[in-house]
């Protein structure tokens, strides 16, 4: 993926990094003509869409040869997906039970939910059952298989037959695309396999999603509208996505402007 240039210094603090991998804050600053301040905030963005990534006094370009694909896509919205596992972390409450798929989103609400205790949590994701295990007396089940190399993850038949086994308060699943006429889709037949058993187990099922899936054609469908009962997301979706929850009877939760529906 091409980094977003924002403007014109950007292309060329891009340029630099491109000639010496890294460069200091101080260095950018100098050879730019301008202020430290005006380095860190031009600097800002290109670190939120994750064209480049900042160290200690200095920035550098990301090294997508040795960096797993989930890696790569945990950086990519990472303020919005943050906080949209903020919003849904508030929603749960201690000792309860939840059941999360593998994504880059459920993946920031397990860190969320660090500050939780003594929940139930059912996942077929190794991140996510590392990261919530051993900790706050918390129970964790983790469905077994082989695991996936990019994701860490466990797919196929026992992971699914595993999961139908547990009924759950929250079924959360993070989603690859979300169109108007199709409902909640996924690139993976595997993965939108056992996204479907997921929210089948939840008294809430709850889709989390960042804005920049709305309008996407994924390969395989997970669910219509009706599949689940919650979409949250970090900004309102286009008119046709949000016609078609009203119509199924979803709710909307946003993270940056509260909930709707």
């Amino acid at each position: 993926m091409e980094p977003l240039v924002h403007s014109k210094r950007h292309g060329e603090i891009l340029r630099l990094l491109k000639e010496e991998g890294t460069v200091t804050i101080a260095s950018l600053a100098d050879r730019l003509g301008v202020s430290l301040e005006t380095v860190r905030r031009d600097v800002k963005p290109l670190t939120s869409d994750g064209s480049i990534l900042k160290m200690h006094g200095a920035i550098s370009l990301p090294s997508f040869a040795g960096e797993a694909p989930f890696e790569r896509r945990m950086r990519e919205n990472a303020d919005a997906k943050r906080a949209i596992a903020r919003m849904v972390a508030a929603t749960i409450r201690d000792g309860e039970s939840i059941m999360l798929d593998t994504g880059t989103t459920t993946s920031f609400l397990a860190r969320e939910l660090l500050g939780h205790r003594r929940l139930t949590v059912v996942t077929n994701s190794s991140d996510i059952a590392r990261t919530l295990a051993t900790v706050n007396g918390n129970k964790v089940y983790m469905a077994g298989g082989e695991l996936r190399s990019d994701s860490g993850a466990a797919f196929g038949v026992s992971a699914i037959e595993f999961v139908s086994r547990f009924s759950v308060s929250h079924a959360v699943i993070s989603t690859g695309a979300v169109d108007a006429v199709t409902g909640v889709m996924d690139y993976d037949l595997e993965e939108a396999e056992f996204a479907r058993m997921v929210l089948s187990r939840g008294q809430r099922s709850l889709v989390v999603t960042d804005h920049s899936k709305f309008g996407r054609q994924g390969l395989v469908q997970v669910c219509s509208f009706g599949g689940f009962s919650e979409l949250a997301t970090d900004r309102r979706p286009p008119h046709d996505i949000a016609a078609a929850l009203v119509q199924a009877g979803a709710r909307l939760s946003i993270a940056d402007g509260g909930s709707e529906g």
